[in-house]
């Protein structure tokens, strides 16, 4: 079994890398990038170096994967951050050389396609960080939301406990990223409803594990980066949050259903859920037609965990993943579910 380990944190000062591992949207998509670029620099202190492919569409993975390297590789490069998501990261990680990265530890931040490279992490020995990629979280429209920022600044720098508290108000409806009339104002939100709990009536605390369902889908099939030692994950703390794609209440239980029949649902006594991305460009949805996707995609998960994982304790539209603001949850790293207290801590 692997030895799971948190990388030293890096410095206001200190450089960050910043990769497209996924897809080089910043080469199409300026806006957002420079914007977060910016903030990492006078809000964080820090210093992004950009790689020859984060802003190449249609990089090779070979490509991505020598940014990769270099990135890790690089000791004056003390944390790593995804520019965005994609959808072919998978393909990226065959070119990983596992012990040059385990050889040079360092904070990576990402979600959505990164979960490809999360799980990687998790299983070289690394603790990783789900959230907070440069053109989504850091590069939001206005400002940076505070609770986003809070909890990415912690992170970045502080080790050790920092309580995750549930947004007062939150969106999902997003603006046309080449617009530059988007990044004047803030983006429209709606009232907060808090996190709904199941099963709130114990305490678990253990290593979190999973990520964006459509890409565990991906892996699942695949087979890659999901352990065949299931032991690995026992007492874990399972994340499961869906990308703007919104896969449908189907196959979203299908997909946890095939992670039941394989023997991973049973594995996590708690189950963090990202409040679900409702609304895309592709599916503009009106509040009534998102809440009926959202309550669909919770049933779907409350049917596949009533058979195969009834205990698990649950917590659902917690604020990690495609949605605003996003919380940081470490990866691999332990957070604490408190049912009785409804609370969640994170050890960054």
């Amino acid at each position: 079994m692997t030895t799971i380990s948190y990388p030293p944190k890096p410095s206001p000062g200190d450089r960050i890398a910043v990769i497209s591992p996924g897809a080089g949207l910043p080469g199409i998509l300026p806006l957002p990038h420079e914007l977060g670029l910016r903030r990492l620099r006078e809000d964080f202190g820090l210093e992004p170096v950009e790689y020859p492919a984060t802003r190449k569409m249609g990089a090779t993975p070979r490509e991505r994967a020598d940014d990769i390297h270099a990135a890790f590789a690089d000791p004056s490069v003390k944390a790593v951050m995804a520019s965005i998501g994609g959808d072919d990261q998978i393909t990226v990680l065959p070119y990983l050389d596992r012990e040059l990265i385990r050889a040079n530890p360092k904070p990576f931040f990402g979600m959505s396609d990164n979960t490809n490279l999360l799980a990687y992490l998790y299983n070289t020995g690394i603790v990783g960080f789900h959230g907070a990629t440069v053109m989504a979280a850091v590069g939001r429209p206005g400002a940076m939301h505070p609770l986003t920022e809070e909890s990415l600044r912690a992170a970045l720098f502080t080790p050790g406990e920092f309580e995750l508290r549930p947004a007062e108000r939150w969106r999902d409806v997003d603006r046309d990223w080449a617009d530059p009339a988007t990044f004047e104002a803030e983006p429209e939100t709606r009232p907060g409803t808090g996190w709904d709990w199941v099963n709130a009536d114990r305490v678990v605390a253990g290593r979190s594990w999973g990520g964006c369902v459509e890409i565990l889908a991906m892996l699942l099939m695949a087979d890659r980066e999901i352990s065949h030692d299931l032991s690995v994950y026992d007492g874990g703390v399972l994340l499961l949050e869906t990308s703007e794609e919104m896969p449908s209440g189907t196959e979203v239980f299908r997909t946890l259903r095939n992670m039941g029949e394989r023997g991973l649902l049973q594995r996590f006594p708690a189950l963090l859920v990202g409040r679900p991305k409702t609304w895309s460009f592709e599916q503009p949805n009106s509040p009534e037609e998102g809440a009926r996707y959202a309550a669909e995609q919770r049933e779907a998960i409350l049917r596949a965990m009533r058979t195969y994982a009834p205990d698990t304790m649950i917590v659902f539209d917690v604020d990690y993943g495609h949605t605003d603001p996003q919380l940081v949850l470490p990866y691999g790293g332990t957070i604490r579910v408190d049912g009785p207290a409804r609370r969640i801590t994170v050890t960054y």
